[in-house]
């Protein structure tokens, strides 16, 4: 049985099929600064078109249609590339990437994002490990999941040691443990008389001796600790290190970005690798960000501060619309209203936590009377029941006000469908990510089968016609690899190949991009610039180096960029585009994971 929605997409397909976007004609006269040719242009409007060319002006695109229409606005000085029939699609937008922390630590991880055996994971921390120096540790932090390894398993403390020897070693698994070998052990000094933070463990072996394991059960601080423990890089470095990451971002298509700060990431001291590349006009990517409070039970003393200082919707650069833009206050909006994604532990009750309806009732207060649009961090059903309840509550004391303004949940794994009506009412939108990609086994093992096959429930959103933008929420948790995220959403698996969401909640490849730049441009306010390539909107965009609407379905995750395109200029280029991919500086320092491995992995 289809769904309205269903219905209505293969009439637009159909439609779409039979014509193509024409050029505006009142710009007949104007010529182009690029135009593509020789491509399958997906223009991701409300009919899904599609064309054979695009053509772009000062940054916008002016026209797509037939090849010969398009060149009419060839003049002199346009330059003009073959895509050789390869698919153009616009830029990919993640509404939830940890941006500009990713770009802080990037050259001081190993990633095993894409890495395809357990075996060649310890290599390259053996080989890591040799060559990092004295006062420095190897560090794997997120991306990946055991089950995306052919052994199908975790790493041993036992192995762990055995690779990394004498150098202090940490690597991280989600928000839910994360592993120290002795040498890790002995330059924190942890030892069996240390406590954990509550709700977390030292893990023991049956010897009473500490294993290195950590484990959050639920609450993260005891990775969190350890995380912000290690040693940092210099500001040149950071910048360095910010750089080649937004590049990894472009390699896979991706021309925009939501940052939704974190914990352990403070405004506006660790954004320095981001603002200086912004002040200096370097920005290869649109980044929109919201601001997450440190200090628990001072949140709405550091919002309020931030509100008298900070401006909503203020472009940071002056080189690049949107470049760098301040969007608003979250995920988190008060600590003691999280309910922690730990799948591998009990699921946490807000109820448990007696402050918690006062304390983020006061910041949502806040962010409505001035104006400040917010998204909330909510993975369990239950907890978006009682938080929903408190903006309702909100919205009325300030006479719809709230339901004015932008708002969203993020995550929302298990909402309820009676809920969705409610967010739905006061105008509120969802943004989506692939953490059940990364977490989907263990998910199954706590709550079952039966419930994963609609977590989170996308395809009721989409049909209720919910504001929905999809991510990864990398790089602690998930991979950044957009592919990986849509991969997830097309077939309803996890990395693994483990089969999660049921046949009524897989999205149509169309379906799914359209949440990864469309949907995602409303989580920022930007869904009238950017999110499709029609006439006046961004000249952000990528050649695929595979189909992605006929390729077979495990292939997505394997598509890459051959070209990115951001305002109308090169940021990135591959295979026979490399000559015109931008220079960057040598990875600095040279014990950097990055120099030697890159970021995600295809080996």
């Amino acid at each position: 049985m289809k769904t309205l929605f269903q219905i209505i997409l293969i009439g637009l397909l159909f439609t779409a099929c039979q014509s193509k976007v024409k050029p505006d004609k009142t710009q007949a006269n104007e010529k182009a600064d690029l135009i593509v040719t020789n491509a399958k242009v997906a223009v991701m409007d409300k009919n899904y078109s599609t064309a054979e060319a695009i053509a772009v002006k000062d940054g916008k695109v002016i026209a797509t249609g037939i090849s010969s229409e398009i060149l009419k606005y060839k003049g002199d000085q346009t330059k003009t590339f073959d895509a050789k029939g390869r698919t153009i699609i616009p830029g990919l937008n993640d509404s939830h990437l940890h941006l500009t922390r990713g770009g802080r630590f990037y050259n001081a991880e190993l990633r095993w994002d894409g890495v395809k055996t357990l075996k060649r994971a310890l290599v390259m921390l053996k080989e890591q490990a040799a060559r990092t120096p004295e006062g420095q540790w190897v560090r794997v932090i997120g991306g990946w999941s055991p089950f995306q390894f052919e052994e199908n398993r975790f790493p041993t403390p036992e192995e762990i040691n055995e690779a990394t020897g004498d150098v202090p070693t940490y690597i991280l698994f989600l928000y839910s443990r994360a592993w120290l070998n002795k040498a890790g052990l002995a330059t924190l000094g942890i030892d069996e008389k240390t406590k954990a933070p509550e709700g977390s463990s030292f893990e023991k072996g049956k010897d009473g001796k500490l294993t290195g394991v950590l484990l959050a059960e639920p609450n993260p601080s005891i990775l969190y600790a350890r995380i912000g423990a290690l040693p940092p890089l210099t500001e040149e470095q950071m910048v360095n290190s910010t750089k080649h990451f937004y590049r990894d971002l472009n390699r896979f298509g991706i021309t925009s970005g939501i940052d939704a700060g974190g914990g352990g990431h403070k405004f506006p001291k660790d954004y320095t690798g981001t603002k200086l590349l912004a002040d200096k006009g370097q920005m290869p990517i649109r980044l929109s960000y919201y601001l997450f409070p440190q200090n628990k039970g001072a949140e709405y003393q550091e919002f309020q501060e931030w509100m008298e200082n900070n401006e909503v919707g203020h472009n940071g650069e002056i080189h690049l619309d949107h470049g760098y833009e301040l969007e608003g206050g979250g995920e988190f909006l008060a600590w003691s209203a999280g309910d922690f994604e730990n799948f591998l532990a009990p699921q946490p009750l807000l109820e448990d936590r007696p402050t918690w309806r006062q304390d983020i009732k006061q910041v949502i207060r806040l962010h409505v009377d001035n104006s400040w649009p917010f998204r909330i961090h909510a993975t369990y059903g239950e907890t978006i029941t009682k938080i929903l309840n408190v903006i309702e509550e909100v919205n009325k004391e300030t006479n719809g006000k709230l339901a004015q303004q932008r708002w969203l949940f993020d995550h929302a794994e298990t909402v309820k469908v009676e809920d969705l009506q409610r967010i739905k009412n006061l105008n509120g939108g969802i943004a989506i990510q692939a953490r059940m990609a990364y977490a989907g086994e263990f998910f199954v093992e706590r709550y079952g089968a039966e419930k994963a096959k609609q977590a989170p429930p996308v395809r009721k959103m989409m049909d209720m016609g919910l504001p929905v933008g999809a991510g990864s929420d990398g790089t602690r948790v998930a991979s950044y690899n957009p592919w990986s995220s849509l991969y997830w959403l097309v077939s309803g698996k996890t990395v693994g190949g483990f089969q999660l969401a049921e046949p009524s909640n897989q999205l149509s490849r169309e379906e799914a991009l359209y949440l990864y730049t469309k949907g995602s441009a409303w989580v920022s306010k930007e869904e009238n610039v950017k999110g499709t390539l029609e006439p006046g909107m961004y000249a952000d965009f990528t050649i695929l180096s595979d189909d992605y609407f006929k390729v077979d379905e495990e292939k997505i995750k394997d598509i890459e960029s051959v070209l990115t395109i951001v305002a109308g200029k090169v940021v990135y280029g591959a295979e026979e585009f490399s000559p015109l991919s931008p220079e960057l500086p040598e990875v600095i320092p040279a014990w950097s994971p990055v120099k030697y491995y890159g970021g995600y992995q295809v080996k």
